[in-house]
This record gives C-alpha cells, structure tokens and sequence, in this order.
C-alpha cells in the first residue's frame, strides 16, 4: 500500500476547493473520494476569459476561505505527531497530497537525524531527608476534562517529557531559582544558597527549557525540575481554565527540547544526508548543547505541592507565584525530590515536504515559504495553524494559475519536520543545499504559529520591512472590517517602526538568516508574549475554535500577508528590498554598543563609518531602481535586461554579505554578525551577537586581552557592513 493509500485510510482526505463563483464562472477544481480512492474533478464550464486579470493581487486576497483553513487543520489535528513517529509520517502524506492535488509537483525528502523519546519517567516529594517524612509520588499526566472530544486520541500523546535529557536518578534537596536565568543563580549563591547536588525548581516565562538546564547545570544542580507558573499561565485567581477558558489547566504541562543546538545533533555543521559523516550518539549526547543532567517538566499542581514543603529563606516578591498559591521559599530543602528519567535517543527518519510553482522567467531564483509539521502534542496552534494557512494560501496559488498566473520567479513551499527537536528538518535541508540557497535564494517566508489571538506580531530582515507595512494595509483586519490589519497594529500600541527581528533560535528562519544570510520574515496574530496551552496537550482544535480563532478569520488573514509578500517577491520587475531600513537599525544597534563600552579606549567609529557607507549604497541603489522602472515603462528597457538582473542580483546578495565563514564568536554554526541569537539565550533576540557575547565575557573576566577581542568584533562587523555596501553599490575598488 502506498504511504498516500494508507494516509487516506488514516487520515480524511484533504477537503475539498469550495467553488468560489466569481462573474458566473466556476472557477478551481474540486477532490471527489470514490470507494476510497482520491479523485481529481475538474470543472471546465466556461471558457478562460480571453484576458486574463493583470492584478493578481487582489485576486488573491478575494479567494481566501476560513473553510478550508478550518477543514484542514481539523484534519492536521486529529492526532498527536511527534517527529519521527508514524503519526507524522501520515501528516506529511497528508501535506502531500493536499499540495500535490492543486497540480503543484510535490515530493518529499527524508533525513536520518538523532531524535529523542521517554522511556520511563518518575517524580516523588519527600517532606524531610532520608525518607523520614511521607512522600507523595506525582502521576506526570496531563488530565482530560468532562466530555473532552480529544480524550480517545489524548491516550496517544507522548509522556511528558524533555528531549534529549539525560538518564539518570537523582535524590536531593530541591532550590527554587525562579526563573533559570543566570542572574537567578547568581542572586541564589550571593544569599549563600547552594545548588551543587540540588534538583533546581525553576519555571518557565523568561527563558526557553534548555537554557534554564543549561543554567542549573553550570550553577551545579544535579537535576533540574520545570514547570508553568499560574502567574504567567493560568490567568487570574478564580478566572478557571481551559476548556471554559483559554488559560493552561493546572495539570498542563509544557514540554520541549533541551538540545541548544540546531539541527542533527550527529551531523553538527553539515547535512544528515545520505552516507554521509556522522559521530556517534555517545559523542553527540556529551557535547556542552546537551543538557547532560536529568530534567522534567511537571505542571503547576505538582510545582505547587513542591513549593508547600520548601523551606529556607522566603523568596523575593518578583520571585513569588500568583497571590493564590503559597509563599515561596528558596530552599534548600527540607523538601526532597526523587527523580528518575530513561530516554531513548535514538536515529529517526524525518520527512520535509516541498511543492515547486516554478517561475515563467527566472526559475532559478527562488522565493520560499516554509511552516513546520511536527508537533509535541495536537499542535493547533503550534505549527498547524500555520500548516492549514500555507494550505489556504496554495489554494489561492492554484486558482491564479487557473485564471493565467505563472510567477516570474519561482515559489515553493516547505513543511519542515522535526522543528520542535532543535529546528531539525530545515537546518539538514539548508545545510545541505547551502551554496544553491546562497546564490539563488531571494527571500524566506516563514510562519510558525499562524494564530493564537488578535493582535498581529511580524519580524523581518530590515530591508522587508517597506514591503510588510505595504502589505498590511491591503489586508482588512479578521476582526473588525472597517480597518486594515495596519490599522489595527498602530492602535494596539504596536509602532510600525518597532516591527521585531530574526535574531532568536526560535523557528525555521534560522538557518536561513543567521547561516546563509537570507532576507526572511515570521508573523503570527498572536496576544502577548505567547499562548498558555504552548506545547501541551491542550493545543487542540477545540482550543483553537473556541479562543485562538473563533471563524477562522485570521487564518485567512495570515495567508493573504503572506501570500501577498510572495507574489509581490515572485512577480516584481524589481526585487522590492530597502536597504535605507538597515541603515537606521545599526544606528541604533551601535548607540547601545556604545554605551556598553563607555569607559573603555574602546571605540565604535568603525560602525559609525561603515554605515554611512551602506547609506550611500542604499540611496544609490534606490534611485537605479527608480530610474530602471522609468526605462521599463517607457519601453527603453527590455524584461530580460540584463540591467535589471544585475540590480536584483545585488539586492539579493547584500545580505549574505552581514555573513562571516568563521561564525559568531562562541557559536559557530550561526554566521550572521547583525542578528543571532546571544549565547546564554537561544531565545533573546540580539543585535551584533558577537560583539554581545565578546563585551559579557569582557565584563566577566575584565582584562586588556578580553576587551581588545571586543574591539576586534566591531572591526568584524564593521567590515562586514563595508562588504553589503560594496554589494549593493556594484563595482569594485
């Protein structure tokens, strides 16, 4: 049976094109099942009109449909799809199909990558050492509720558990350190706490799993123990919980990866392709991006019967959980936690999915769209909500090409695997197709988590961000028609000069910014910092029905952003970047490096210099723009100029330029010196990361040979900006 055969069994068919009638006529292809089998049923009415609509445009965001964002992440969400696993396998015969059904060629490539799964787990609390007092064992499961929908399926979702953890058992003391961060330990040891043999109780709300493992490890602690803090997780005291309202139950769990590295751990720098070098999975679980101690998650109700029993001093108010619960202490002890944990890290098969529009006029210039797959639990937020809005926006791409589109440059479309492990599936596909990527590549489009909530939260590379904005305001706001979602992002408080950026380790845009040196974006309508039922088993449908999407409307709403940046990045004469948005960033970016360094003979003209370079660069390349668009208008200048070519060559390539082969300093693997994430948080978006980590490390050791490694980072950087502008002006000295 083939996987597309069995997928059908497992899995409902992808929903069927709904016909949207457009002048009286029918316009896109329907899926009919017969006796299991998928057919393909095209309705040809009515001849093609004899001119076909030059405004793609707007065609494209007239064809959205909450039906069939709707229909098919009910499908995606079905079951629980770990990477790795069956479950995910038929998701990605599931993608397939759905792309390969619109007429798009689609296949899939598969990588051998080191996963990790639990095999046993345990947690106990004894109230005194030596077992002297009672001990209470936690059962780790996350409970259904009265008539959940999702309670069979529920069965099936993996333990919770943190990837890559080490095995091991542990009996200690418990010290609660707050957040995890290393300031938390710090303020730990100066109060004279000590965590070495401890199990640190942290929570998350700063910092990302593994960096709160990291940073017990390194502090000491011989275990460490996570969990979600009602403060940050379960709303206000009385409000209740999901599923009557959109905060974590108490027995929610978050889960995730503790590897700080990107993708497979066995082939670190280079792809997991075929044959290929690998080091053993010994070698790779002993690296310092493991965690290499034991660690659980655990929800709120086992951290709160923890914090009953832990004595010591009484933490400091910003340490302290929701006026409800108990005052915390710091520990150590009298409270003692029983730890045990056996995973099995194993080789794994993952599966990325791609579908190819190719481009009439310059297919070998490539504009991608990638979302991943793969998720903890049910995943409707995280990813398939993002899933479910690359499948809307395909099937708008299909009924423009039904209506005579064919993009000028080449589109394809990419549900990555094994993103949740340490963004796996796309790092392997990028590392592998690295030289391909450098000299083809015009944009990475990604969106990970589509929609948790109304407010709309983009990042760009800089030079994007004109072409966002202009966008925005051609996207009517899912929640209140009379505005654009521009409109609705000025008065959330949200200033369009302050649109985030890509210098985190948070999805798939890795490797594509801060390896390659390729112009990206991420979006989500989003509420805040996040979700609360974030990578627990509570992601499901129903959660996002009831709170994340209510319609489905903005899952519409991301597909038309996101389409729209594509076909406008695809179609254009001229490639629509603007390096003047880059110029002011570093401005900024090296004031605040200035003041880091106040006192010091450091000095950060270097910067200052390269930048103004880059402006002249920018304000040339600019007006060539203007003036080639008036040629090609005036019919001076043919469409395959060569001139034009030139131009989008090096608009293309001024960013790989803010790349260095050698890496950031204290993290290789990441080669973009403007954004990248810091060393001691994957996920805090830094600027200048090398010279971030250089001035910490200044500031630790403070001597003359760590702050002249300061000064040569702003010269790495500052060469590095030298280089885009020489890239962007094209000639050489």
């Amino acid at each position: 049976m083939s996987r597309l055969d069995a997928a059908s069994l497992l899995l409902p068919s992808p929903p069927p094109i709904k016909p949207h009638r457009r002048g009286g006529r029918l316009l896109p292809s329907a899926l009919a099942v017969l006796g299991g089998a998928v057919v393909l049923v095209v309705f040809v009415l009515l001849p093609s009109p004899p001119n076909p609509p030059r405004n793609y445009g707007s065609l494209f965001l007239s064809l959205g449909s909450n039906d069939t964002a709707a229909s098919h992440l009910r499908a995606l969400t079905l079951h629980p799809h770990v990477a790795g696993t069956k479950a995910n396998s038929l998701t990605a015969a599931y993608v397939l199909h759905a792309l390969s059904s619109l007429s798009f060629p689609a296949h899939i490539t598969p990588y051998s990558v080191l996963l990790s799964y639990p095999v046993h787990r345990s947690l106990s609390l004894s109230t005194a050492p030596g077992g002297r007092g009672s001990t209470k064992s936690f059962s780790l499961v996350q409970e259904t509720y009265p008539n959940d929908p999702y309670a069979p399926a529920a069965a099936e979702v993996i333990p919770t558990f943190f990837a890559y953890s080490a095995s091991g058992s542990m009996s200690a003391e418990a010290v609660y350190a707050n957040y995890g961060r290393e300031e938390d330990f710090a303020y730990l040891a100066s109060r004279g706490v000590d965590v070495a043999g401890k199990v640190a109780l942290a929570r998350y709300g700063r910092i990302h799993c593994e960096d709160i493992v990291y940073n017990a490890r390194v502090a000491g602690a011989a275990a460490a123990v996570v969990y979600t803090d009602p403060l940050q997780y379960g709303g206000a005291p009385g409000e209740g919980s999901f599923p009557n309202t959109r905060w974590l139950p108490p027995t929610g769990v978050q889960v995730g990866s503790l590897f700080r590295g990107v993708g497979d751990p066995t082939t670190p720098m280079w792809a997991s392709s075929e044959g290929c070098e690998r080091v053993s999975v010994e070698d790779a679980m002993a690296t310092d991006d493991m965690p290499r101690i034991p660690a659980l998650p655990v929800s709120a109700r086992d951290a709160t019967e923890i914090h009953r029993v832990l004595g010591g001093a009484v933490a400091p108010v910003e340490w302290q959980g929701r006026g409800d619960g108990p005052v915390y202490h710091l520990g150590p002890g009298p409270a003692v936690l029983n730890l045990t944990y056996a995973g099995n890290d194993t080789m794994a098969t993952i599966e990325n999915v791609f579908a190819v529009i190719e481009g009439e006029e310059e297919p070998d210039r490539y504009v991608i769209l990638g979302n991943h797959r793969d998720a903890w639990t049910f995943g409707a937020a995280d990813p398939n909500s993002g899933t479910a809005a690359m499948i809307e926006l395909a099937h708008r791409f299909s009924m423009l090409q039904k209506q005579g589109w064919r993009p000028r440059r080449t589109i394809i479309l990419c549900s990555w695997d094994a993103e949740e492990y340490g963004l796996t599936g796309s790092t392997e596909w990028v590392e592998e197709n690295r030289e391909m990527l450098s000299s083809r590549a015009v944009a990475y489009l990604n969106v990970d988590v589509s929609v948790v909530g109304p407010v709309f939260q983009p990042c760009t590379t800089p030079q994007l961000d004109e072409l966002l904005l202009e966008t925005i305001k051609l996207v009517q706001d899912p929640d209140n028609s009379s505005q654009t979602v521009y409109d609705s992002w000025v008065k959330s408080n949200v200033s369009p000069k302050k649109i985030g950026r890509l210098g985190d380790g948070g999805s798939d845009y890795s490797a594509f910014v801060q390896h390659v040196g390729i112009p990206s974006t991420n979006m989500i309508f989003g509420e805040g910092p996040g979700y609360p039922v974030y990578h627990s088993l509570y992601d499901d449908f129903v959660w996002m029905e009831k709170f994340g999407d209510p319609g489905f409307r903005r899952h519409v709403a991301a597909a038309s952003i996101w389409g729209i940046m594509a076909l406008r990045l695809a179609d254009e004469e001229i490639i629509p970047f603007d390096y003047m948005s880059y110029t002011v960033e570093l401005e900024k970016y090296t004031e605040v490096v200035e003041r880091d360094v106040r006192g010091t003979p450091i000095s950060c003209s270097p910067l200052y210099n390269s930048i103004k370079a880059l402006k002249r660069a920018a304000t040339k390349v600019n007006n060539e723009r203007k003036e080639i668009l008036r040629e090609l208008s005036r019919k001076q200048l043919s469409k395959g100029s060569s001139k034009v070519r030139g131009l989008n060559d090096r608009l293309m390539q001024a960013e790989r330029a803010f790349t260095n082969r050698e890496g950031i300093f204290k993290q290789e693997w990441f080669k973009h010196l403007i954004y990248g994430p810091l060393e001691q948080n994957d996920w805090d978006t830094a600027s200048y990361p090398g010279i971030a980590n250089a001035i910490a490390a200044a500031r630790s050791t403070n001597t003359s040979a760590s702050w002249k490694l300061v000064e040569h980072e702003i010269h790495r950087v500052a060469r590095a900006v030298m280089q885009a502008s020489a890239v962007l002006g094209g000639s050489l000295t």
